[in-house]
């Protein structure tokens, strides 16, 4: 049976991954994991994995998104980066981690394909196909970060939560995001207040529809067009490392000239 095949019907079984990582693995080498791959379900907001917690597996999603946050002394968090279908939440595993600096948040709900540590460290030893794949995906990662944090600093919350939208859209393939506006105030890092005037202003502009503890994407785009470029050169960087998992051109109109700024612009 040709590879695409096998790969459809691993997609399309309820019993296994579809998680484009795993997916693009050689057939052969996906059915040698099989075994030690667990399809687990994911609730929002439950906690996979915590900060300082042992790091006894890595979750490859399914379905949903998982947020990576930070925790701080006060209880509070702010996101850091998401992992949808595209990856996993080996960054720390990759490189021999046993203890997790971060809290493995459920942001969407859904599926995810859970693997032991143990199990994923010799697949890392013993796969090449899957230790470079693992590899790419921390890159395109680093890469998420880097610019998020950067984006965090530069953009005022409306651009920021556009560029949010359009990455959540990515990772969970479905329009309507199921997450409560306190939660979105958390990743955001400011006030619920702050949140919920940004929302409505996007649903005035005709962008996205509000309803109980989700929202609705109505017009991708203009959500897209009306991002700041931080979320087309995110996704053109993940798209470089992981080609099999992430494309790289959608159907987008072209991106217009972005505004000169000579200072960064303070968070409203």
């Amino acid at each position: 049976m040709a590879k695409l095949g096998i790969l459809r019907l691993m997609s399309d079984s309820p019993k296994g991954p579809r998680n484009r990582l795993l997916l693009a693995l050689p057939s052969g080498d996906l059915r040698r994991l099989m075994p030690e791959l667990e399809p687990i379900p994911c609730e929002l907001e439950q906690i996979l994995l915590d900060a300082d917690g042992s790091l006894d597996a890595v979750f490859f999603p399914d379905k949903g998104v998982i947020s990576v946050v930070a925790v701080y002394d006060d209880g509070s968090i702010i996101e850091m980066a998401t992992i949808g279908r595209e990856g996993c939440t080996g960054f720390q595993a990759a490189f021999g981690a046993k203890r997790s600096s971060v809290r493995l948040l459920v942001q969407a709900p859904g599926s995810a394909t859970k693997m032991s540590r143990s199990a994923f460290t010799r697949a890392m030893d013993a796969m090449p196909s899957f230790r470079s794949l693992i590899f790419a995906y921390v890159q395109a990662f680093q890469e998420q970060v880097l610019v998020s944090g950067a984006c965090n600093g530069a953009h005022s919350v409306k651009e920021r939560l556009r560029r949010w939208l359009l990455m959540m859209r990515d990772r969970d393939d479905d329009d309507r995001l199921e997450i409560t506006q306190n939660l979105l105030a958390e990743m955001l890092g400011v006030h619920r207040p702050t949140v919920t005037n940004v929302v409505r202003e996007l649903e005035r502009e005709g962008l996205i529809a509000r309803g109980r503890a989700q929202v609705t994407i109505l017009d991708r785009h203009g959500l897209e067009e009306a991002s700041c470029e931080c979320y087309r050169l995110v996704r053109m960087r993940i798209a470089s490392h992981l080609p099999k998992t992430y494309p790289q051109e959608i159907d987008l109109p072209p991106k217009r000239s972005p505004r000169t700024t000579t200072h960064a612009r303070h968070r409203h």
